[in-house]
């Protein structure tokens, strides 16, 4: 029976080990964001029955809180070398800041990578070497009054008077003098051989080319010249062009030389005046005062006292002194025109005067084989200098001219603008602003340090680490962009605009929520637990916010995908700097703490002594079965609640609240606001607010407009913004060009050419002549210059001038050319043959030039009409080869010309006010560009309007994929983080609602949708996701209804939150300062309507959505609605013959002992544990009870273990009973100094008696008695004992 009894105990103490051994593996780790205390402890609830909930979400997030607890504890223990090893990579990276590289140009900016307006500019800068085809300098005249009128002589002259000294401007750069006819666009002269005078007289008379109303009137021969007059030999007169009738002037030219039996070839430049239509010049055009003395005699209203009718004058444009080439449509120079009912002009607003300059390779291109910049090393930069200072000399000149001319700015505002002015504002626009930057980070330090001062406790103070936190953060935001820089990420106005502000204001809510913690109890060693309760929050935010940015990194847009890349980067070294450097920082400043020494001025001020505080009693949390907990030894698990309070906020130690401000957050969140927001009419009146706001949000958004004007990238009150502004309002002009590519035969396919030309007349906008056509492009014009030559052949073979062997001395020049040209086969190998004189065309009836020898006559073209081919802009590339012909010249062979791979033809656009228009006109074009390339013709239309606006025609379509490439990766990690799919789809819909309310906003105030935008927008995507996983994260952990876990959650994150937004709000606020107002509308405006709408949704909407919507908490407990039961412990029975011990709290221990966990790390003997007496097993030798005492800044115990008291133990345990003396109890009446009175004491006293009695069948009886005694030290220094007798 006995062999039977011991068998069964036997296998049952078996069972019982194997079933330990289970319960063991399943031990999991629990961490309750919001909950009463951190649960840190190991307990048996999923085995034990008390708990069900997710196994894997929990022991997933103690891995976490295991490797972020282990990461505590070493920088904790390496504190200093921590800071320093993370100084000297923080400096490093922040001198890559030195090799940033700023992109302010449009075409760097928002030019589609890969798409094919970056491929168009490429092929653009691959032909002819440059992006820009023109460079203007521009200038608008208006009137003060915006219903007076312009068109009377007073605003021209004073528009001449302005234009006149300008123009005269000049410009000292390189030891060299520079001018207007340095750098403009002027027709070429033919050349000549034999007399070079003749030639030179040509090259000085032949002007700039300036587009303005002035040339309707003799005036305009005044902004002509030349600086110094022309002397022509044997004519008694001084040569200007207010004084210069071209064609009478040829005439007598051509008598003197002739009666001085001069030979020359006058007839090349008749035929050049008469191709370009250079007759009179300027002498009989009407004069704006006709009673001035200089108004030639030739004028129609010579000495006449009537004004001139400018308005009738005007109407259809002006002609400049090369009527065929140079006709100034009326659209491009009078503005704001009101017309009476025959279409003449009755009223205008503004004039507008355009000078034409070369752009950097023209002027590279004229330059390079003068004398006059051999010493410098000229290159095509330095032509860019040239212009663009020449230009700022000439806005300079005219605002000083402005200032000494009271008459003419008393009545006038004139405005001037090019395209160096643009250049330079964007440049200064990318560059971040030193001031603001001070001024931000300057008040979010006064702001940290305000918000964590202490003025009744300065030993707990966080005011320095606080300050030292937001210095740090600065300064991982500088190497993060430094590390962008060394990454070879280009920097622009968007990302030093709003990254730095940004990252700090995201960065500073780091520091205030490690803070937070920190604040919360008064352990020595609680770095780790630091990192072990905020850490995860931290993290799992972060990672979203900057999974976010890589994710819209992938968006084709220059300045999107920097911005990105740059955010995303900054937001890790942000992380980085919170993990890793900032509790290395508060680990050296739990050291002041320690020594009770105060925030401000550590070393300046004594140690620091707390007067004695009362505080609530503490009561013992126990199962409520009525027995005494049952915990494994070696966890802690118990809780201390003050009575009569049950709020469950903070780990308190005696010290608890009162030691804090008497202001909190926290407290205000868990007893005021979230309470508040749990009431049902408040929940009632906020979903149908936020209802009605998304609706309202949603129809706003439906008609917000794309666009960003190019007057906002301006500052206000410039002149720069004002000429925009009436540019924008009155003229709407543009150029644009049609560009023709390589791969494409254009002698064979000359009509679809024309074709492709005459479909621009059916396009808005773009200006006609005065026939109501186009404008003729190169190939028009040559085929005209070859069919006046063929007209001219036929003429003279007809009488007998030429025949087809050779041509007689009375033949014309224009006639031998003709020959020359007719005979050309256009074959390399046998170049002419003459029988091509009988029955070859150079054009048909049709105008189409004859293709075999096409190239041959664009070579004689392009040499001996330069006029024409200047004045087509068609840079032709490759250039045309150079042909000079000479009627003496009896060589017929013309040099062919390469195929051409780049041509274009130039359009003038009027009327684009705003980006509908645009996008219409962009629309239209590409789809004829699109037509014609189905044909065979490689084309793309170049200008202005497509690259700063060809954007806005992919950017809703490109926008909403980024969005979806953002939320998705946004829905996939927030479900991995969190560890639950409806937590993340209630996220995602708050951020897409926040989303609808952000357009909302932008429609009522007035901002477009634009590139910028779109990049406020997918940052409002990361902020969201950072504000609602943090509350998210801490409703997932609570435990109880959703009510009381979203009052735990909103207590722990109100706080951190509210600081981040001010913080945020502060910085964003500093961009107001700027004088853009750009910066102003797109950036700061934007950000705070992404903060406002982000802490109200998040704040107000999104904790009533989990109180509703809420999913399930991870732990969920079966017999408390608001906490988990107490664990019953393991019976764990020691060995004798084994002489292992079992010790509470850190000594010797056997298997079994939670520490041993796969995944658990020793505790810490300052941890905070639950005052729960257990009730021993009666299995047990000897029994062992602790209780610990809070570690306080003021009293520090000589020896940090634990009390513990044992009744003396039988013979056989005297050994181990020797090494456990326990110190005495402390006296009921001790000092406030030795034993502070927060401090209570729970002393226990088990007495334990074993009797053994041997019968005579060798049975074992043992009886155990218990003798326990607790005292309790209150407040009040009483002592209040308890006998149990077990």
């Amino acid at each position: 029976m006995d062999g039977q009894n011991s068998a069964e105990r036997t296998r049952a103490r078996t069972r019982t080990r194997a079933q330990n051994e289970t319960k063991r593996n399943d031990m999991i780790r629990y961490r309750a964001f919001g909950s009463a205390c951190v649960c840190t402890c190991e307990c048996y609830a999923g085995g034990q029955g008390k708990a069900r909930g997710s196994r894997t979400a929990i022991y997933l997030r103690s891995v976490f809180q295991s490797h972020l607890e282990t990461l505590g504890s070493s920088v904790q223990k390496h504190a200093g070398k921590v800071l320093f090893v993370a100084i000297l990579v923080l400096s490093t990276f922040c001198v890559g800041l030195k090799s940033a590289q700023i992109h302010s140009k449009v075409h760097q900016l928002w030019i589609q990578e890969g798409g094919r307006l970056e491929a168009e500019l490429a092929y653009t800068q691959k032909t002819i070497g440059e992006d820009e085809a023109a460079t203007h300098q521009l200038l608008i005249q208006t009137t003060h009054d915006p219903n007076a009128s312009v068109l009377h002589p007073q605003a021209l002259l004073a528009h001449l008077e302005v234009l006149v000294k300008a123009t005269a401007v000049k410009v000292h750069l390189y030891d060299t003098e520079w001018g207007l006819r340095d750098m403009c666009n002027m027709p070429s002269t033919p050349s000549f051989e034999g007399i070079y005078y003749i030639e030179q007289i040509l090259r000085h008379l032949i002007p700039c080319s300036i587009i303005t109303p002035l040339d309707c009137f003799w005036e305009g021969s005044q902004l002509l010249g030349p600086e110094s007059a022309v002397v022509i030999p044997g004519l008694n007169q001084r040569l200007l062009w207010t004084t210069l009738n071209p064609a009478s002037v040829m005439q007598y030219m051509k008598q003197k030389m002739s009666e001085e039996k001069i030979s020359f070839d006058f007839e090349t430049v008749e035929q050049y005046m008469k191709r370009a239509a250079i007759g009179s010049g300027y002498m009989e055009k009407p004069c704006l005062n006709p009673l001035n003395p200089s108004c030639p005699d030739t004028a129609p209203n010579k000495n006449s006292s009537q004004p001139p009718d400018v308005g009738a004058i005007l109407s259809g444009g002006c002609y400049g002194y090369a009527a065929k080439h140079m006709h100034w449509p009326e659209e491009l120079i009078v503005g704001g025109a009101k017309r009476n009912r025959s279409g003449h002009l009755r009223k205008a607003q503004a004039l507008q005067s355009v000078v034409q300059l070369m752009t950097e390779k023209e002027m590279y291109d004229q330059w390079q084989d003068n004398y006059k910049v051999h010493h410098l090393g000229w290159s095509q930069e330095k032509a860019a200098e040239v212009l663009n200072a020449w230009q700022r000399n000439f806005s300079r000149e005219v605002e000083q001219l402005l200032r000494k001319q009271s008459r003419i700015a008393a009545n006038y505002d004139i405005y001037v603008f090019s395209s160096a002015a643009l250049d330079d504002i964007l440049a200064k626009f990318s560059h971040p602003s030193a001031l603001s930057i001070v001024i931000g980070v300057a008040v979010t330090v006064l702001y940290a340090f305000c918000t964590l001062l202490r003025w009744r406790d300065p030993v707990r103070g966080q005011s320095s680490v606080g300050v030292a936190g937001v210095l740090l953060m600065c300064f991982s935001t500088a190497a993060g962009l430094g590390l962008s820089a060394l990454l070879g990420i280009v920097f622009n106005a968007a990302s030093t605009q709003v990254v730095p502000f940004l990252a700090l204001g995201l960065g500073v809510d780091h520091i205030f929520m490690l803070t937070a913690a920190y604040a919360e109890s008064n352990r020595r060693e609680q770095t780790k637990l630091i990192l072990k309760k905020v850490g995860p929050s931290i993290l799992f935010s972060a990672c979203s916010t900057a999974g976010s940015f890589f994710a819209a990194a992938f968006i084709p847009v220059p300045a999107l995908k920097v911005f990105c890349l740059q955010a995303a980067i900054v937001m890790c070294s942000n992380l980085a700097a919170a993990l890793l450097v900032f509790p290395a920082m508060i680990s050296l400043d739990l050291r002041r703490r320690t020594a009770g020494r105060a925030d401000i001025f550590c070393c300046c001020f004594p140690v620091w002594k707390e007067q004695p505080k009362m505080a609530p009693p503490v009561l013992s949390l126990n199962n409520n079965n009525g027995r005494g907990a049952r915990h494994p030894k070696g966890c802690n698990n118990s809780s201390r609640m003050p009575l009569p309070a049950q709020n469950p906020l903070l780990e308190q130690g005696p010290v608890g609240s009162q030691s804090l401000a008497s202001f909190s957050l926290a407290n205000f969140a868990f007893e005021h606001y979230t309470p508040f927001l749990m009431r049902s009419w408040v929940k009632f009146l906020t979903v149908m607010g936020f209802l009605a706001a998304l609706i309202s949000s949603l129809y706003a958004s439906t008609r917000l407009q794309d666009g960003l004007d190019i007057i906002d990238l301006v500052p206000k009150h410039s002149n720069e913004h004002k000429f925009l502004d009436a540019q924008t309002r009155m003229f709407g002009f543009y150029s644009m060009y049609a560009v023709t590519q390589g791969n494409f035969e254009y002698p064979t396919q000359q009509q679809l050419l024309r074709d492709y030309h005459d479909s621009f007349v059916r396009v808005p906008h773009v200006i006609k002549n005065d026939n109501g056509g186009l404008p003729d492009f190169w190939l028009l014009h040559f085929s005209e210059w070859l069919g006046n030559l063929q007209k001219i052949f036929d003429e003279e073979i007809r009488d007998g001038r030429l025949t087809k062997e050779c041509w007689f001395p009375n033949a014309s020049s224009d006639a031998i050319l003709a020959y020359k040209l007719i005979v050309q086969t256009g074959h390399v190998d046998n170049p002419v043959d003459k029988d091509l004189v009988l029955t070859n065309r150079l054009v048909n009836s049709d105008g189409i030039i004859n293709p075999r020898a096409f190239y041959n006559y664009l070579s004689a073209w392009a040499t001996n009409d330069v006029f024409a081919y200047g004045a087509s802009q068609g840079k032709l590339y490759p250039e045309p080869r150079q042909y000079f012909h000479q009627p003496n010249e009896y060589e017929l062979k013309i040099p062919k010309s390469l195929p051409l791979v780049y041509a274009q033809m130039p359009f003038y656009l009027h009327g684009l006010t705003d980006t509908s228009q645009i996008k219409t006109l962009i629309g239209h074009i590409r789809d004829l560009s699109v037509k014609f390339e189905g044909f065979g013709l490689p084309n793309y239309p170049s200008g202005i309007p497509f690259i700063f606006w060809e954007q806005y025609m992919t950017l809703r379509s490109s926008l909403a994929m980024i969005l979806a490439c953002v939320l998705l990766a946004a829905l996939v990690l927030v479900s991995l983080l969190l560890l639950s799919v409806w937590s993340a789809v209630l996220v995602i819909l708050s951020v897409l609602a926040s989303l609808a309310q952000i357009f909302g906003a932008m429609t009522l105030l007035g901002i477009k949708l634009s590139a910028i935008p779109a990049v406020i927008l997918i940052l409002s995507v990361g902020m969201m996701l950072c504000f609602n996983v943090l509350i998210s994260l801490g409703f997932m952990t609570s435990v109880g209804n959703r009510q009381r876990r979203v009052q735990l959650s909103m207590q722990m994150s109100l706080g951190p939150l509210v600081h981040g937004m001010l913080t945020s709000g502060v910085a964003v606020f500093m961009l107001s300062t700027s004088p853009f107002e750009f910066v102003i509308r797109h950036f700061c405006w934007l950000l705070l309507v992404v903060l406002c709408v982000g802490a109200c949704n998040s704040l107000v909407v999104f904790p009533i959505l989990l109180s509703m919507l809420g999913p399930e908490a991870e732990l969920v407990p079966l017999e408390h609605p608001d906490r988990i039961s107490t664990p019953s412990p393991l019976p764990v029975r020691s060995s004798k013959r084994s002489g292992k011990s079992y010790v509470v709290q850190g000594s010797r221990s056997s298997r079994g002992s939670c520490q041993k966990s796969h995944h658990h790390h020793h505790k810490d003997v300052n941890d905070p544990s639950l005052t729960t007496i257990t009730e021993e097993p009666q299995s047990w030798k000897s029994s062992n009870s602790s209780i610990q005492m809070p570690n306080d800044w003021s009293y520090q115990p000589r020896e940090s273990r634990p009390a513990s008291y044992a009744a003396p133990p039988p013979a056989y345990h005297k050994a181990a009973a020797q090494q456990q003396q326990q110190p005495p109890p402390p006296p009921p009446f001790a000092s406030a100094a030795a034993y502070p009175p927060e401090l209570q004491s729970i002393v226990v006293q088990p007495e334990v008696t074993v009797e053994t009695t041997h019968s005579d069948s060798n049975t074992t009886k043992v009886t155990a008695t218990a003798n326990i005694k607790v005292e309790l030290v209150t407040p009040g220094r009483a002592v209040r004992s308890y006998n149990f007798t077990s």
